[in-house]
């Protein structure tokens, strides 16, 4: 497969392609984004981009492959609706309305999270903007489009998060969540599990296109 990452440098991100280049059936992974990744591997190539909602410079990088992990994300903690839509709905649609034009046999893959309104009327902005997003990306000509909703998050292999408040509770919680995702595995999703879970659907696809924490590790576990 060859696979377009988008939002690599991210916690998520991070992990997904450590999990990408691990995977046999993997032939390139290409990783699309502000900043480069920092990784040297004969499966990675880099386009650094800085305007995520305009990719026209660019489409020629973005053709020929087969599936898509949209990883790109912010907190909604201190935004207000307008900007988490400009920075949540539009940065994700400017992309996938592109790449389902340029690959319309891609499968496209989108990390959102749990609690996402699919109804978009609910009272949590965030959820409704996520949920808005989703919608709009099942209407795009792709050959399936899996929204993954994971729960909590733990980083795994050496994977730290950009904001150094949400990286020094991951390293106090660390124990913590290991235990808790032993007593709740349906619960707690990690990075690794995240990775595979995304190459399991972008291999053979899912029953359903949304994806929540207890179908993640379920497919996880069958790659």
């Amino acid at each position: 497969m060859n696979i377009l990452l988008f939002g690599a440098t991210g916690m998520v991100g991070q992990g997904v392609l450590r999990e990408c280049l691990l995977a046999d059936d993997v032939q390139q992974v290409r990783v699309i984004g502000r900043t480069p990744v920092t990784q040297v591997d004969a499966k990675l190539s880099q386009v650094v981009h800085a305007d995520l909602f305009d990719y026209r410079g660019i489409e020629s990088e973005l053709q020929g492959f087969d599936a898509c992990f949209f990883c790109l994300g912010v907190s909604a903690v201190g935004l207000d609706e307008a900007q988490y839509t400009r920075l949540t709905y539009d940065l994700t649609l400017a992309a996938a309305e592109t790449l389902s034009r340029l690959n319309p046999g891609m499968t496209f893959v989108y990390v959102s999270g749990a609690g996402t309104d699919s109804s978009e009327k609910g009272r949590s902005m965030w959820a409704r903007v996520k949920g808005r997003t989703e919608n709009a990306l099942q209407r795009l000509p792709f050959k399936a489009v899996y929204l993954m909703r994971p729960g909590a998050i733990q980083p795994l292999h050496g994977v730290r998060s950009k904001t150094r408040l949400y990286q020094a509770v991951y390293s106090l919680a660390g124990p913590l969540m290991s235990l808790l995702r032993r007593l709740w595995p349906d619960s707690i999703q990690t990075t690794e599990t995240m990775g595979r879970a995304m190459l399991a659907v972008a291999r053979k696809g899912a029953p359903q296109a949304i994806l929540d924490p207890k179908a993640i590790n379920q497919l996880s576990a069958r790659t």
